[in-house]
């Protein structure tokens, strides 16, 4: 995983392909096939529990065209990644400090010319991740979900994926589609998973079983079931359970972070545990 990063070769690749693995330091895309499951509130707590293990954490808000990090924050930004992309400020201005005492780098919300990828919004992104990669331990992206040409480019990013799911049917079938992208047109051979809003213990473990066993069946034998033993297309990896919590919505509505909030509730120490898992795998290695 750990290659050179070369700034020229991404130019003729594909937009799904692997386009930057960066040999400093460790990004991973928090992303999710359907809205409104927790992925910004999971990028956000996720931070806060990493810098508590002595780690430097950059949050990239990438869903450049309905960012909303800065509402779960509570921040007011006056620059912003637009204001990076377009030469109206200097990198370092637009990065802040979060509650939690990690780094931001916000996005404006409704920037339509970020809707899909061009040519120019993949030469900015590309320019950014070299200039803030190797400064930070970890730099966390906080994409858009779905699998649109945007996300899947900044999914390309990342050298570890963190897929966030719900329990409802519509978020596991919208979580399967995307991991199928994530293993036909990336080559992806695993994606991490975190089921959000668990209403009983051991439910993201079945779930995870049971998009496996799908995956199996469908994408495996598309594929030809060449990538690994027992003919998986794609290897989940359950990294934890969010449980409901009531907290959880408290927090939200008051724009808190949960770990500041509430730190001892069920969901602050399930992602605390999802923060150690990560250090213990992802991470060991600059810890």
């Amino acid at each position: 995983m750990n290659t050179p990063m070369t700034p020229a070769a991404p130019a003729a690749a594909p937009a799904g392909g692997v386009l930057l693995q960066p040999s400093r330091g460790r990004v991973i895309a928090i992303t999710s096939g359907k809205g409104g499951v927790g992925k910004t509130f999971l990028s956000a707590n996720l931070a806060a529990a990493l810098t508590r293990r002595g780690l430097r954490v950059l949050v990239l808000d990438a869903d450049l065209g309905l960012a909303n990090l800065d509402v779960v924050l509570n921040l007011y930004p006056k620059l912003t990644l637009h204001d990076v992309f377009t030469g109206k400020c200097a990198l370092d201005d637009a990065i802040l400090k979060a509650p939690g005492g990690f780094s931001v780098l916000l996005a404006g919300s409704g920037m339509v010319e970020y809707s899909r990828l061009t040519p120019e919004v993949r030469d900015d992104f590309l320019r950014l991740m070299e200039q803030v990669v190797p400064r930070y331990d970890v730099v966390l992206l906080d994409t858009g979900a779905g699998i649109s040409d945007v996300v899947l480019f900044t999914l390309s990013l990342a050298s570890e994926i963190l897929l966030v799911a719900t329990p409802e049917p519509t978020s596991l079938t919208d979580a399967y589609a995307t991991i199928k992208v994530l293993a036909t047109q990336q080559g992806r051979q695993q994606v991490r998973l975190v089921v959000n809003q668990a209403v009983r213990p051991g439910d993201g473990r079945a779930i995870t079983a049971q998009l496996q066993a799908v995956l199996n069946r469908f994408v495996g034998a598309a594929l030809g079931g060449e990538r690994s033993a027992g003919g998986a297309a794609v290897r989940l990896i359950h990294m934890g359970d969010i449980p409901v919590d009531k907290a959880v919505k408290e927090a939200v509505m008051r724009r808190q972070l949960l770990l500041l909030h509430t730190p001892g509730c069920p969901a602050a120490l399930a992602v605390g545990q999802i923060a150690g898992r990560l250090v213990d795998t992802v991470l060991k290695a600059i810890a």
